[in-house]
């Protein structure tokens, strides 16, 4: 049986999907998983497109040509350790993808590539479909293709969701990390990086993924089913109690840069608040998304699925999505997670 997938993904949103199947068949059979983007050469042509973005916004440069990446494969490497699965990550600049993908799954040792065939007549859709093709004639390696044409709004909704999960779970390894005890010779953690993870972990996670949990997916659970209502209290109470640990960090954080609070202060808040989201998330996907997956109609994913797929809220500006991609993609660029 195959022990090491190689997984390309790619920046479209089915991505999330893809990351979730290669997730549930790894841990089935007992394999590890490298997850792999190739990313485009912005450097390759100045009179294209990246140069202009360089030129006119420097952030929106930074964040698509080369936080991106690192951003992708974080979230992909949080599904894994989600699930048990081994893991790690690589990215590679190329301008052919295919000829990447290959190159990595035979530099990496694996024995199984793990693509997918977004099935769709796009430009961008027949390009995906061209270099899976490009990979099934060229590749030496087995290739598993999972088709994916456009996913059911059931499906489509509850990637959203984990993937949102992924975000927070990416930034809290990404936290413990850098405060993670015997790290010799390295610099003391950065108070203003830290903060930033505090804004990010309530404008985002708490202050828009869970009311919207609770506004939709919750709400439509509550009218189909009484059977959950016990969980649902439950994870409602949680969420209040994720919003004053939150607070309860934000604190020690601003003790630790007014030096009156050490980096161990931090680790142990930070550890703890980890452990009780884990377990909360954990407990949503592994009981609430398959009762729903029950009971819920068409009609209720189509709802859920638009409110979700929007990532905003009416509470906030139309910059808000574009203000979270930005910080989230400098936390885990300037927090290096294990490899």
């Amino acid at each position: 049986m195959y022990r090491h997938l190689l997984v390309p993904i790619d920046n479209t949103d089915l991505s999330t999907v893809t990351i979730g199947r290669a997730v549930e068949f790894a841990r089935s059979i007992g394999a590890r998983i490298t997850f792999f983007h190739a990313a485009s050469d912005p450097t390759s042509s100045l009179r294209g497109e990246a140069e202009i973005v360089r030129l006119t916004s420097p952030d929106d440069y930074s964040y698509n040509f080369e936080g991106r990446a690192r951003e992708l494969l974080t979230k992909a490497e949080s599904a894994a350790r989600a699930q048990g699965v081994p893991c790690a990550s690589a990215t590679m600049v190329s301008d052919s993808p295919y000829t990447a993908i290959v190159g990595a799954a035979r530099s990496e040792g694996c024995d199984l590539i793990f693509m997918a065939s977004h099935g769709r007549r796009s430009t961008l859709g027949m390009m995906l479909g061209s270099q899976t093709l490009k990979v099934l004639i060229n590749s030496e390696i087995p290739v598993l293709v999972s088709a994916m044409a456009d996913p059911p709004a059931p499906a489509q909704a509850i990637a959203t969701i984990r993937d949102e999960h992924r975000s927070l779970a990416a930034v809290l390894h990404a936290w413990l990390h850098i405060l993670k005890p015997g790290n010799e010779g390295e610099a003391a953690p950065d108070p203003i990086l830290m903060q930033a993870m505090v804004h990010y972990i309530q404008e985002f996670p708490v202050a828009l993924h869970h009311p919207k949990e609770e506004e939709y997916l919750f709400r439509k659970l509550r009218e189909r089913t009484s059977s959950l209502n016990p969980e649902l209290d439950e994870l409602e109470r949680q969420h209040v109690r994720d919003e004053e640990m939150v607070r309860d960090l934000a604190i020690v954080v601003e003790q630790y840069a007014e030096g009156s609070k050490s980096a161990q202060d931090i680790e142990k808040a930070v550890a703890a608040y980890a452990k009780f989201m884990w377990e909360h998330m954990g407990r949503e996907e592994g009981v609430i998304l398959p009762e729903a997956q029950r009971y819920l109609t068409e009609a209720d994913w189509s709802e859920i699925n638009a409110a979700f797929s929007e990532n905003r809220d009416p509470r906030f500006g139309g910059e808000t999505e574009a203000e979270f991609r930005h910080l989230f993609s400098r936390i885990v660029n300037l927090a290096k997670t294990d490899r």
